[in-house]
């Protein structure tokens, strides 16, 4: 055996396995993992480098220690969310630097009101309005989303690098919200969690809510179990969404589309819902749900209901689980 080949050989070996063994819920691989412990295979390849040209027995030995035990990090390490240090830690920002005046004040032209301190943006709710849709945009923060208010939107935000901004306006008969983060350039270095970006926003139960959000690296939090949701939209990279439901309308759709993220969706226990699934190397739990295809997955009953959940999922390499509650 050509002991040059056998780091290789032994690393994809483990890598079918690995997927092998995903797939038939033998084990449950968590993909961040190799998102959050990718060194370990420059280890494995200087190692092989090291005793490239040594043969015997225990240089051997010692590469394919090295390999499976690498694996065996990968596989059955437990870092639970530390690889979400991203919007906690550092952030890269690609935005030019905004140079606008950032102080406090009122733009009624805009529909933007900032009150003291950490910024306020608000805009009042009317009895006229029926249906609203919430853009929201922005990398390198925290989202949170539980409470509501009597005002059609609320959102208080802390900023250390770069600038929220609101507006809004109509679309028809669709009021339509924006918050945006805009960034600066550069890397930027801070443990301290009360200078983080963050956005803790309250809507109104009574329109409709479409909300959409694209974002890059997120942590995301929001409980929707309160409010009427038509659409969900859920667009990031390494990012952390964390979502719960509450009961449909005729048609409640739900669309993800991530790179290296974990997903969490709960739905209640009583809704009719069907997920629809293009997760490449990802890693899927829809507990409470049957497989019906390759790709789709119900619950019992979706095809009677008159109110049902519809799911979308698409990414990369994400864990995307979805609850039952």
């Amino acid at each position: 055996m050509r002991s040059d080949k056998l780091v290789p050989g032994a690393i994809l070996v483990l890598l079918g396995v690995v997927f092998l063994l995903d797939n038939f819920h033998v084990i449950n691989f968590d993909w961040m993992n190799l998102l959050y412990l990718w060194p370990i295979f420059l280890i494995m390849g200087g190692i092989s480098l090291v005793f490239a040209g040594n043969r015997s027995p225990l240089a051997t030995i010692l590469k394919l220690a090295v390999v499976v035990g690498c694996f065996a990090l990968l596989v059955f390490g437990n870092f639970g969310k530390r690889y979400h240090f991203w919007p906690n830690a550092w952030t890269f920002h690609s935005d030019d630097y905004n140079n606008d005046d950032d102080s406090d004040t009122t733009n009624t032209d805009q529909g933007v009101v900032k009150i003291g301190g950490d910024k306020t943006f608000k805009q009042e709710y009317t009895a006229d309005i029926k249906h609203a849709r919430l853009n929201i945009s922005g990398g390198g923060t925290i989202y949170n989303l539980s409470d509501s208010t009597a005002d059609l939107f609320n959102a208080q935000t802390q900023e250390l690098y770069g600038k929220y901004t609101f507006n809004h306006s109509k679309d028809d008969s669709v009021y339509v919200l924006n918050l945006n983060l805009k960034n600066n350039k550069g890397f930027h270095f801070d443990s301290d969690d009360r200078k983080n970006n963050k956005a803790d926003i309250k809507l109104n139960t009574n329109p409709v809510w479409d909300i959409d959000v694209t974002t890059g690296a997120t942590d995301l939090n929001f409980d929707l179990s309160k409010f009427k949701i038509k659409s969900l939209s859920l667009k990031g990279g390494a990012a952390s969404f964390d979502v719960k439901l509450g009961a449909p309308l005729a048609n409640t759709n739900i669309e993800v589309s991530t790179g290296a993220s974990e997903v969490t969706i709960r739905v209640p226990k009583g809704a009719a819902c069907r997920i629809t699934s293009n997760t490449g190397l990802s890693s899927n739990e829809f507990e409470g749900f049957s497989k019906k295809s390759d790709n789709d997955y119900e619950t019992d009953g979706f095809d009677a209901a008159k109110n049902r959940i519809l799911i979308h999922m698409s990414g990369g390499i994400s864990d995307f689980k979805v609850n039952r509650y």
